[in-house]
């Protein structure tokens, strides 16, 4: 096994988690600035209050793309899977 097939199969894992990281991420990017703007137009500071929306979103979002990203694991994994007889030889 090359460092350049170790530094590939490296730059795939990374790939791949920041695909599989990015859509809860943006949904609680997302929903964590519209409570910012409405706490600050109506200056309520409670700390827990963006706490339900962000879970209730981060929630319709793991329903909403979790197939997905259930299929890219699944894809990656199986692809790494067969890739181990080629690089061990």
């Amino acid at each position: 096994m090359t460092p350049e097939t170790v530094l590939t199969i490296g730059q795939r894992a990374l790939e791949v988690t920041l695909m599989l990281s990015a859509p809860l991420l943006l949904t609680a990017l997302v929903v964590g600035l519209l409570v910012g703007v409405v706490q600050a137009a109506t200056q309520i500071n409670e700390m827990t209050l963006s706490f339900i929306p962000k879970l209730i979103a981060m929630a319709v979002a793991l329903v909403v793309a979790g197939p997905w990203m259930l299929k890219l694991m699944i894809s990656y994994t199986r692809e790494l899977f067969e890739s181990i007889p080629g690089l061990v030889g």
